[in-house]
């Protein structure tokens, strides 16, 4: 179920997208802004946009983009700063992570208020699972994936624990094994959380934005 790299057309410029196309639609949780929440989901979207990206409707335009693929039934939509075709793939035990990691604007989830974002940095994770979680593991399997990925900031030696625009898509198998929990210390969360901590640090702080080097 890897993801095929393709490009979409925006401003002139081949921009590249991520797309994943199941078999058959997977159980899904997602914090994403296209798709979230839990239900299954027949598609899942990681497009790059430029830096400058300043839609106040990102879930229509993710929309659209899907449209465009000619992806149809519900899916997930997310977006990143980053060039996608640098997604870093991690397995631990059955599990398999896609990451693509944008740390230009670091930040600590418990920091003091400040002005929106605008800068699109994001790390974006996609998990599989070989097994269905229920409801309440599968939302404990996202706090899971975002606490390994607070983990991967320290051992980078940022003081965040992400960025204010992150993301976490968990795919399970419809049929697969029943599973009862999903933190960290779990069968299933402690494979999830070493992989996503695997690919967040190996991907590291060294990511150029796409649209600086496309000079978009």
């Amino acid at each position: 179920m890897d993801p095929q790299l393709t490009t979409r057309a925006e401003g002139g410029r081949a921009v590249p997208v991520l797309v994943w196309r199941p078999e058959r639609p997977l159980m899904t949780v997602s914090s994403a802004v296209l798709g979230g929440g839990l239900g299954l989901r027949h598609w899942v979207v990681n497009a790059t946009v430029p830096m400058s990206y300043h839609r106040d409707d990102p879930a229509d335009h993710l929309a659209e983009l899907a449209r465009g693929l000619g992806l149809r039934g519900p899916g997930v939509g997310l977006l990143t700063g980053v060039d996608v075709g640098e997604v870093v793939t991690a397995d631990d035990g059955g599990v398999r992570v896609w990451a693509t990691v944008g740390l230009g604007t670091p930040t600590l989830a418990a920091a003091p208020d400040a002005p929106a974002v605008t800068r699109p940095g994001t790390v974006n994770v996609v998990a599989h699972l070989p097994a269905l979680p229920g409801p309440g593991a599968l939302v404990n399997l996202v706090a899971t994936a975002a606490e390994a990925k607070a983990q991967a900031m320290t051992d980078l030696g940022l003081v965040a624990t992400g960025t204010a625009t992150d993301a976490v898509t968990v795919l399970c198998d419809p049929d697969g094994p029943a599973a009862e929990y999903g933190g960290p210390r779990s069968r299933w969360g402690a494979r999830l959380a070493r992989a996503v901590h695997r690919a967040v640090v190996t991907r590291g702080i060294d990511t150029v934005p796409w649209s600086d080097r496309a000079g978009f």
